[in-house]
């Protein structure tokens, strides 16, 4: 018996990193996994048996309502949705123009609303769902040359407290979970693999970091268990920010 038996869950940004961990969690834990990425061979290849790969945008609305079509034309329910999909840039805040800006805001929050908005109506029709947010610790770090990162992800946080309270009436949890850096196929491609030495060092666990450290806190949020708990932020960062 898995903590998610019965359950469909659909995770955005699935098909690698962060996401693929918390896709194979869910799995294991008994979900019907659909994943929703841009990279549509990648959310083919990432769906678990039994699941479904989609190629979702989630900055267009069109794509995003097809998503939550197809789950419910498929599966004929929708109980968790995972919120991954997120770009995460390396710019310097002299490099920052409003194009620049505006690409991150359009995934990370644009993104964020457009798949909460299409996906609480199902949950709000069962009266159950399950939603969760994948924030980051750099909210609590101001880790730089993230700026408008920085401020999309403090924007995850504010909108999980207000969703939260929005339509917690209707059965429906809302939550996020921060991870620490973590050594995924984006961030080892950018110069963010250069700060594991020192971000080790701020740990309470001094190893790096792996996908598989995040999924659990997820699946946790996403289950049964967590039926009490919302407009929460779980950080998972080995203790980088605990104080």
């Amino acid at each position: 018996m898995g903590k998610l038996d019965n359950r469909v869950a659909v995770v955005t940004g699935g098909a690698q990193g962060i996401g693929k961990a918390i896709v194979d969690k869910l799995a294991a834990e008994g979900a019907t996994v659909v994943v929703a990425d841009r990279n549509g061979p990648g959310a083919d290849a990432a769906a678990p048996a039994g699941g479904l790969g989609l190629t979702v945008d989630v900055s267009s609305e069109d794509d995003v309502r097809s998503m939550v079509d197809e789950t419910m034309a498929k599966y004929g329910r929708l109980d968790v949705l995972v919120n991954d999909a997120a770009i995460v840039p390396f710019t310097a805040w002299d490099d920052i123009d409003f194009v620049e800006w505006r690409r991150i805001m359009a995934v990370n929050l644009d993104g964020l609303f457009l798949a909460c908005h299409h996906a609480h109506k199902p949950m709000r029709e069962a009266g159950y769902g399950r939603i969760v947010n994948i924030c980051s610790n750099v909210v609590l770090a101001g880790t730089p040359n993230l700026a408008h990162y920085v401020a999309s992800k403090g924007g995850v946080l504010a909108f999980t407290r207000a969703l939260a309270r929005e339509i917690g009436k209707h059965g429906i949890t809302v939550n996020a979970v921060a991870p620490g850096l973590t050594e995924t196929e984006g961030v080892m491609a950018s110069p963010h693999k250069e700060a594991f030495d020192f971000v080790q060092m701020l740990q309470c666990i001094p190893r790096r970091g792996v996908a598989a450290d995040i999924a659990p806190s997820v699946a946790f949020l996403a289950s049964e268990e967590a039926g009490w708990v919302t407009g929460q932020l779980l950080v998972a960062d080995a203790g980088m920010t605990h104080n």
